[in-house]
């Protein structure tokens, strides 16, 4: 027998590690790099955002929409580095949560969960409205006489059923469907613009690309409605617990997803701004820009079938965001922030069973709710997008300013990411309140916004109190895992 087989015959002892996680329950080690991938891109969502959102920008800065998305592909990419610094450290299913927690403490990590539980929460209620205002936009274009009230209700029933079936089913498969579904919409999208371009003409197309006159506020506040196509981007970090080799796959997902997405975007936002000002026609006033296009240029079938596209798409986006969601609440209630109870999992299929369960009826009820009093969808996305951004961005400012103050503690501070997190933090914050003061066609949206979001932060503030240990729990090797580990005596093992 050599050395090397004696030693792991009969290893020496090793003591000092737990006998289970911090985050036991969930299915540790269980994806890989391309379902990591596909819950960001889920959860970004670019086959809905690339026409949805784009849309938006239309609405606040009609003259500079590829500007406003190229800045906000910048942006998102400068966060996206600066949550990598995090993401290559450690695992946690809190994600921006717990990475705040760790730079700046208690209270400054309950401000950042209460902001993106308020984001995830928002957005997931968005695309949920989003699916079903385009399933039932298709649905009307098939069956004239059909009910829209009580079609658009039972969509929205039907997409809440099926979301929750995937979720409780297990990480991996609702990470291939995500993946499946995106995929297939991206790729109906992206041939139908292909196909666009080439029918509009190079002529027009280098038009679009030479905005005029634009208010530098209108710019700002449209590169924040344009930062809301690729808010999610982060979402794989969530599922760090349960990915293989993290420290090295959910870096490469978060950024991958980022450039992909602005890619997609790019090409969508040029698209449909050379196709509208070759018709003549204003693009914020169109209720399906891609579908109007495809109408106008001949290529009516591809319209519908790129409808399809985005309303899976959305559906998509409902399931990544949730799945980010629910682990957030298991990590917080982990920590001893929300009820234990959260942070209960199924003993089989190993998911966050009880979050799940919570935030279901919530982020499923209330756009139900607002079809069943006969809300305008399009507003009500509108509302719900204006929610989710806030949060989001106020989630990322937080965790920017956390990263230098924690790669300095770790001893590890380096110039780079120090500037990039500055940068991005200054930028955000200039960019939110951009958006909060232009228009007052917005004044009600951010008033929800705002509203909903100081509520969430001022519920995480009066939940900071004294505790055993600091909040911000991530994954760690246990006893099991490690040759000769030794785990405190009575306490079962938790690979």
């Amino acid at each position: 027998m050599t050395a090397l087989a004696r030693a792991i015959a009969r290893p020496t002892p090793v003591a000092g590690f737990g006998a289970r996680s911090p985050l036991h329950g969930l299915e540790r080690r269980s994806i890989g790099v391309f379902d990591l991938a596909a819950q960001s891109v889920a959860a970004v969502a670019p086959a809905a955002a690339a026409t949805t959102v784009v849309l938006l920008v239309a609405g606040v800065a009609p003259g500079a929409v590829v500007a406003a998305i190229v800045a906000a592909g910048v942006l998102s990419f400068g966060v996206a580095r600066t949550v990598s610094q995090f993401a290559r450290r450690f695992a946690a299913a809190g994600a921006l949560y717990t990475y705040t927690a760790r730079g700046l403490g208690e209270r400054a990590g309950l401000a950042a969960g209460a902001a993106i539980v308020v984001g995830y929460g928002a957005i997931a209620m968005f695309a949920l409205l989003g699916g079903a205002y385009y399933l039932s936009y298709l649905l009307a274009a098939a069956w004239p006489g059909l009910d829209g009230w009580a079609t658009v209700t039972m969509t929205l029933l039907g997409e809440v059923v099926f979301v929750a079936i995937v979720l409780v089913a297990g990480i991996r498969l609702s990470a291939r469907v995500a993946l499946v579904v995106e995929a297939i919409s991206v790729a109906l999208i992206l041939a139908l613009l292909s196909v666009l371009l080439v029918l509009i003409g190079p002529a027009d197309v280098v038009a679009s690309l030479s905005p005029g006159p634009t208010d530098p506020v209108a710019l700002a506040a449209g590169a924040v409605v344009a930062l809301t196509a690729f808010v999610g981007f982060e979402s794989a970090a969530t599922l760090g617990v349960e990915s293989v080799a993290p420290l090295r796959n959910v870096p490469r997902a978060i950024m991958g997803t980022v450039v992909i997405s602005g890619a997609v975007y790019v090409l969508a936002a040029v698209t449909q701004a050379a196709g509208f000002r070759a018709l003549g026609l204003d693009l914020a006033a169109s209720a399906s820009p891609v579908n109007d296009l495809a109408s106008a240029f001949g290529l009516g079938p591809w319209g519908v079938a790129a409808d399809i596209g985005i309303a899976a798409s959305f559906l998509a986006c409902a399931i990544g965001t949730l799945t980010a969601l629910v682990r957030v609440l298991f990590a917080m209630s982990r920590d001893g922030v929300l009820p234990a109870r959260l942070g209960r999992t199924h003993p089989r299929l190993r998911t966050p069973i009880a979050a799940i369960l919570a935030a279901l009826p919530v982020v499923g009820g209330v756009p139900v709710v607002l079809a069943i009093v006969g809300a305008d969808l399009r507003e009500a996305m509108q509302a719900t997008l204006a929610v989710g951004a806030t949060g989001y961005i106020v989630a990322y400012v937080l965790v920017c300013v956390a990263a230098p103050v924690f790669l300095r503690r770790i001893g590890e501070f380096t110039a780079g990411p120090a500037v990039a997190a500055g940068v991005s933090a200054v930028a955000l914050t200039a960019a939110l309140v951009a958006f909060l003061v232009v228009g007052s066609d917005l004044v009600g949206l951010v008033s929800v916004a705002g509203a909903g979001l100081v509520a969430g932060v001022l519920i995480a503030v009066v939940a900071a109190r004294p505790r055993e240990r600091p909040i911000g729990a991530y994954d760690e090797p246990v006893a099991a895992q490690v040759l000769g580990g030794v785990a405190p005596p009575g306490r079962r093992t938790d690979a």
